[in-house]
């Protein structure tokens, strides 16, 4: 059955190890939606981290963002939102007092109170980056839960990975953990984590299959590549799931295609081959 639909990861499969586009990859994208075949880019960013990127990408790409809260078009308009509902916020930003410097209630704004934090170290070795990306839409307050009379996107924690796994298995044990789900985004040559707190059962898996349905597509004419945790669900929706040659070792577990590194071509070569029909 051909291939109708691409969910494409952004960091780590999309762009390369340096965080720029491989022309490689914008081309292939481009010729693949010329021969009618939808290009939807699946990342736990927000939009305004992703906004640039998409405008690289074809006309009608879609965005998955906020692992699977979010989705929008190209312009940034709505095309459905799932928030984590406030009074669940606010027990989660209770139940983790110990990760609070690490922890950032995330709302669909497009200003400085997109992300408000309680405490924010602009030095920490493995944090310093993260938060001068996000610094012209991050908000210091003095109480993140005075501040959730609204439903945020998510709850966003980071910090070392044995932390965020140990504070993503807390999560799992708690009275309410059916009140939410949760992502984990590793990169341990950096020794850095991400932990998204969602609203129930969503991920880019759900999204991807919600969006798929309503695009009267079928499992099989979907195609999934992707490199870390939060892309488990949706290479496990996509009837064709490939993994990057740089994927954390627990997704090439699953016996899914493998394909190169960020830095091998490696989106490229498995576009070409399983969805362009290349030999």
């Amino acid at each position: 059955m051909p291939v109708k639909l691409i969910a494409i990861d952004v960091d780590g499969t999309l762009l390369d190890s340096t965080a720029q586009l491989p022309e490689n990859n914008r081309r292939v994208l481009h010729e693949a939606a010329v021969h009618g075949i939808e290009i939807v880019l699946a990342t736990g960013r927000s939009f305004h981290h992703t906004r640039e990127l998409a405008t690289q990408m074809p006309a009608q790409t879609v965005l998955i963002l906020n692992n699977g809260s979010l989705v929008k078009d190209r312009t940034g308009l709505t095309l459905a939102s799932h928030g984590l509902p406030a009074e669940t916020a606010r027990y989660i930003v209770n139940e983790t007092r110990a990760a609070r410097e690490g922890a950032a209630a995330i709302f669909d704004r497009d200003d400085v109170r997109q992300f408000l934090c309680e405490r924010i170290d602009w030095t920490h070795p493995h944090r310093k980056q993260y938060y001068l990306q996000h610094q012209a839409w991050i908000t210091q307050v003095p109480s993140l839960v005075a501040e959730l009379t609204d439903d945020p996107l998510q709850i966003g924690f980071n910090g070392d990975v044995s932390s965020m796994r140990a504070l993503a298995t807390l999560l799992s044990s708690l009275p309410r953990a059916a009140e939410y789900s949760h992502a984990l985004t590793e990169y341990q040559v950096r020794d850095f984590s991400l932990l998204d707190v969602l609203g129930p059962g969503r991920s880019k898996g759900r999204a991807l299959a919600e969006w798929s349905a309503h695009r009267g597509l079928k499992r099989d004419e979907v195609m999934a590549v992707g490199d870390n945790l939060n892309d488990r669900e949706m290479l496990e929706f996509a009837g064709i799931p490939v993994v990057m040659g740089n994927a954390t070792p627990e997704l090439k577990t699953f016996g899914w295609i493998e394909t190169g590194t960020n830095d091998e071509n490696g989106l490229f070569d498995a576009v070409a081959k399983h969805a362009l029909g290349a030999n």
